[in-house]
């Protein structure tokens, strides 16, 4: 497990301003703690700092997952976002508006 070089950084924070936009800092500066970003077998990983410091008796080829799988990068380079995220990302989105599944309607918060 090692953290992100710059380019994945900016390539993964990219990705997620679209959905959370300022609230990036949001993310990482939380009251709870500091969490960070990790990458392990081409998936990033987001857990917290305590948590990392912990498992890091852990040799890397025996560890399967550390915290919550954000994403992965593809061949290509490009970051999927995880379903798993959705969690994480869903106090911060910027939408507003959401589809009512019984009748197709938008509900907006107002």
């Amino acid at each position: 497990m090692r953290p992100l070089t710059e380019e994945e950084t900016r390539v993964m924070f990219e990705k997620i301003a679209k959905y959370i936009g300022e609230n990036l800092q949001l993310l990482v500066d939380r009251p709870d703690g500091t969490y960070c970003f990790r990458l392990h077998n081409d998936r990033v990983y987001y857990v917290s700092e305590k948590i990392m410091k912990l498992a890091a008796n852990i040799s890397g080829d025996k560890l399967v997952s550390l915290g919550t799988c954000f994403g992965k990068f593809t061949k290509t380079h490009k970051f999927r976002l995880h379903v798993t995220a959705l969690d994480y990302l869903a106090p911060y989105a910027k939408v507003c508006g959401v589809v009512s599944s019984a009748t197709g309607d938008e509900v907006k918060d107002e």
